[in-house]
């Protein structure tokens, strides 16, 4: 099992791979907390916070990226 600072690194590394995504777009995301190395909480910016299919991104895009990274997430939550 990772340490919290490797699940920090990884879940980091997800959000370099989505980022380029996210920019194209006028948006970008940032890692807010991890809490019981489980549960990921992230803020989508600029365009991404307005956009209709953010919760989409979020599902679709975001938590997938962070699982493969690091496959003990079990949630990943977005706040304004």
């Amino acid at each position: 099992m990772m340490n919290t600072q490797e699940l920090t690194l990884n879940i980091e590394k997800a959000l370099e791979e989505i980022r380029p995504f996210l920019k194209s777009d006028g948006g970008d995301i940032t890692l807010i907390s991890i809490q019981d190395d489980k549960h990921v909480t992230v803020r989508l910016e600029g365009a991404c916070t307005a956009c209709s299919i953010n919760k989409m991104t979020l599902k679709a895009g975001v938590e997938t990226t962070i699982k493969k990274f690091a496959p003990q997430i079990e949630t990943v939550v977005n706040i304004a």
